[in-house]
């Protein structure tokens, strides 16, 4: 068998369609069965099942923006950096030597374990972990959550 030397295209140049037939024979989606998912239960039904076969169905659901609920977390650490720059400015409220925080009015709902604190806080947050309540009642504060379900539940 002769080997071809010269590709086909190259013989092509100069052309007007290529060897396509009429102007626009190869030209719009027809060539190739539609465009986008045109087909896919007809005449593209054998492509669809190799490679989509989770194509068609329901999968899953999305929850309502209404039920999620968008976590800000705040470390102990960094707490303790937010009470020092609020008593500075005179925005923390301080009964006796325990400062009073609320964290949801500042866009905060989860109070994390993350750091250390030595000064003594009475913070009102929706979540808390376990080693942040812990971390804070050891620096002689006390942590209101005001959320109904306790972290780790359900």
């Amino acid at each position: 068998m002769v080997v071809r030397r010269r590709k086909k295209v190259r013989k092509l140049r100069g052309s007007r369609t290529h060897a396509w037939g009429q102007v626009g024979q190869h030209r719009k989606s027809g060539s190739k069965g539609g465009v986008g998912a045109v087909g896919f239960e007809k005449h593209k039904w054998t492509w669809t099942v190799k490679y989509f076969p989770d194509w068609y169905g329901k999968h899953g659901f999305t929850r309502a923006p209404v039920i999620q609920v968008e976590m800000r977390g705040i470390n102990v650490g960094r707490l303790a950096e937010l009470v020092r720059t609020l008593e500075l400015r005179g925005e923390l409220q301080k009964s006796g030597d325990v400062y009073e925080l609320d964290l949801s009015s500042l866009g905060i709902n989860k109070l994390l374990g993350g750091g250390r604190i030595d000064i003594p806080v009475k913070v009102k947050v929706a979540y808390a972990t376990e080693a942040a309540i812990k971390k804070v009642s050891e620096a002689g504060g006390e942590v209101m959550l005001t959320s109904q379900k306790k972290e780790g539940e359900g």
